[in-house]
This record gives C-alpha cells, sequence and structure tokens, in this order.
C-alpha cells in the first residue's frame, strides 16, 4: 500500500523526530511511504484568521501536491481536518472543489489509518511509563478521532495508562488564539498543566504536534516534570525501556 505522507509544519520545523517516526511506523506496518516534496502550508493559520482568500493559493498548492496519492497520512489531526475544508471553500468554483473533495475522502490522520484502514489495532510497541492522554479539539469534535488513538496505547505493551481529568476541554493553543488571546490562553493551558501533575502520570501524549508544543512550553517554565510524546514516537517503540 503506498501512503502520502503530509507532514504539517510544526514536525517539519519544530518536531522532525516526529515525522521520523511516522514514516518508520507505517513502514513497520507494511506500507510504502512517499513524501510529496511540493507540500507547504496546508493554509490553517491563515485560514482560521479570516485570510480565506490568502490561503487558496496554499490550498491549491496542497490538492495539486497530494493529486495522485492512494491515501494521505497525517500525524496531525487538525491538519488533516483542514483538507475536509478545502471543498467549502472552493465551492463556487467546480474544479477546485471537486479536486478538493478528492483529497479529503484519501485523507486520513495516523492513528486513524491504522485502525480504520489498516485494520491494525496492536502495532506491537512497547514501551514502559506511566502515561495520560490530551484530546485535541479538532482531531475528536470535527474529525471525529477518538477511540483509535486510545485503542492502539492500551496495547502497547508494558504501557500503564491514566485517564486525564477534564480530558475533552481545550489547551488553550488553537494556532493564532494562543497569540491574539494570550492571558486566556495561558489559563487553559495551565489548568491543561494542573490535570496532567493530577494523574501521575510521567508522559503526556497526543496526536497534534500544535497541542502539545503549547502543553510542553507552558510545563516546562512551570517546572512541571512531565515529558511531552507524539504517540507516534510511543507506537514506535519497539524496546521495553523508559525512554528519557
Amino acid at each position: 500500500m503506498k501512503v502520502s505522507l503530509f507532514a504539517t509544519c510544526l514536525v517539519d520545523m519544530f518536531q522532525t523526530n516526529v515525522g521520523k517516526a511516522t514514516v518508520e511506523l507505517l513502514e513497520h506496518l507494511g506500507c510504502e511511504v512517499i513524501f510529496p516534496k511540493e507540500q507547504i502550508c496546508c493554509g490553517q493559520p491563515a485560514y482560521n484568521s479570516g485570510y480565506v482568500n490568502e490561503a487558496k493559493e496554499a490550498m491549491k498548492n496542497m490538492i495539486k501536491a497530494f493529486d495522485g496519492a492512494e491515501y494521505v497520512v497525517c500525524p496531525s489531526g487538525s491538519c488533516a481536518y483542514m483538507f475536509r475544508e478545502y471543498e467549502k471553500v472552493f465551492v463556487n468554483d467546480v474544479e477546485w472543489a471537486s479536486r478538493a473533495k478528492q483529497l479529503a475522502e484519501k485523507t486520513y490522520e495516523l492513528t486513524q489509518f491504522i485502525v480504520e484502514v489498516l485494520g491494525i489495532t496492536d502495532v506491537g510497541a512497547s514501551f514502559n511509563g506511566n502515561v495520560t492522554y490530551h484530546m485535541s479539539c479538532h482531531m475528536t469534535r470535527l474529525l471525529g478521532v477518538k477511540s483509535a488513538p486510545l485503542t492502539l496505547l492500551e496495547n502497547v505493551k508494558g504501557l500503564t495508562y491514566t485517564e486525564l481529568p477534564n480530558k475533552t476541554t481545550c489547551c488553550g493553543f488553537g494556532g493564532t488564539f494562543s497569540v491574539k488571546m494570550t492571558p486566556i490562553s495561558e489559563q487553559m493551558v495551565d489548568e491543561k498543566v494542573q490535570h496532567i501533575i493530577e494523574t501521575g502520570a510521567t508522559y503526556l501524549v497526543g496526536a497534534d504536534e500544535g497541542c502539545l508544543m503549547n502543553i510542553r512550553g507552558r510545563a516546562e517554565r512551570l517546572g512541571a516534570h512531565i515529558q511531552v510524546l507524539h504517540i507516534a514516537e510511543i507506537l514506535n517503540s519497539r524496546k521495553a525501556e523508559v525512554h528519557a
């Protein structure tokens, strides 16, 4: 099965280890991974800030970049969902709306693809540690992916899972929201960090690097001893050892 990787900006620029883990995991599961070099930003920051027309060129570029893909897999529920918005943006342009629909229909968030398309619930991973999981807003509320990541985590050998209190509350990132509404965002992420501490977990795991970057940064500033990992890094772990 050929899979085209939609890496996302945050993974490309800040967390390349997540991209590497995603590729290795997919290859371990029997996929041939292709990386279209034409891909750039999906246009979400501009789109969510109200600059719809300005985002259209980025959207068209992404549609063209993945035109020939069999499947598009993304280690971010938020960015994967953004492709579903394209058809609405081009609703008055029949050609681009049709191409946008085709792109959306073959795009999956990483854990969603593993469980729903590959039909795998145990990737053979091993990870010794107490883990809690952050449910990101776009992935759960908009993309509708809720159970897949938890199912995969439950089958990781050696992993102890502790549910996060108020798990469905936002971490305060929200892309440009955290920049425009900093005082509110700060209070939201402070609450999220406090809930993580309450679990006693050593690791916070999530499937959206934007949320993880926000929580990681705030936890460090508050002096909280929490290690933040993307779920791809957990699922790609093959040795039963505590990651430093």
